[in-house]
């Protein structure tokens, strides 16, 4: 087994490569305006530094969100796109359960990340392994945090409210997204397809018919 997996569901571009027992070599980013310029870069970096070839690759992996539309399609696209091109299988992984799998929290817990619009994804988990609310999409104030700790970026955007986590990488790390795909395919279970999710309906949309000006 050899997984490569990446994020750019939030403004880190990270990469990873996973050979089913341990991460052979991970490459992260934090800029949140070339997704584009910067995943395959970051992809053939974990490559030249494990020594694999792009041919080795068995599985691909993305984190397939939520996060905003243009950062995330970067993601899936170039899975699907690389799985079509190499003829191996391609999935798509909440990109919060890899914060929660990274964490190494062995209490409850909340993941947040920025959603924008003075709001927060989110979801809730009993372990590193097991979420049991979410994902979804709201304001700040409106997350049942209940004096759980909160991982991601949101905590940092919203202490007062979410509480802060300052031990906890605010980003989803490759590294944690392939173990975390790595490990459910050796037990067997099915990973989904590299599709995004999405929590709310995108900003751009189709004109409605304009408005007529004379009778």
């Amino acid at each position: 087994m050899l997984v490569l997996a990446f994020d750019t569901a939030t403004p880190a571009v990270t990469a990873a490569l996973h050979d089913g027992e341990r991460v052979l070599a991970e490459s992260t980013t934090v800029d949140a305006r070339r997704h584009g310029e910067l995943l395959a870069p970051t992809v053939q970096r974990v490559l030249t530094e494990s020594g694999a070839s792009v041919r080795d690759v068995t599985a691909v992996v993305a984190g397939s969100g939520p996060g905003p539309y243009t950062g995330l399609r970067v993601g899936l696209m170039t899975a699907q796109g690389l799985s079509a091109t190499l003829g191996v299988p391609s999935y798509g992984v909440c990109t919060l359960d890899a914060l929660a799998f990274g964490s190494g929290l062995a209490e409850p817990f909340l993941v947040a990340t920025d959603a924008r619009r003075k709001e927060v994804f989110w979801a809730r988990y009993t372990d590193v392994r097991t979420r049991v609310e979410g994902p979804s999409v709201d304001r700040p104030a409106e997350v049942p945090v209940e004096g759980l700790p909160v991982v991601g970026a949101g905590a940092a955007l919203y202490p007062d409210i979410l509480g802060e986590r300052s031990d906890v990488s605010p980003y989803p790390s490759a590294g944690a997204l392939a173990a975390l795909a790595a490990e459910r395919l050796a037990a067997g279970i099915t990973l989904d397809p590299p599709r995004p999710i999405y929590l709310r309906r995108p900003d751009a949309v189709v004109p409605g018919a304009p408005k007529r000006v004379t009778a």
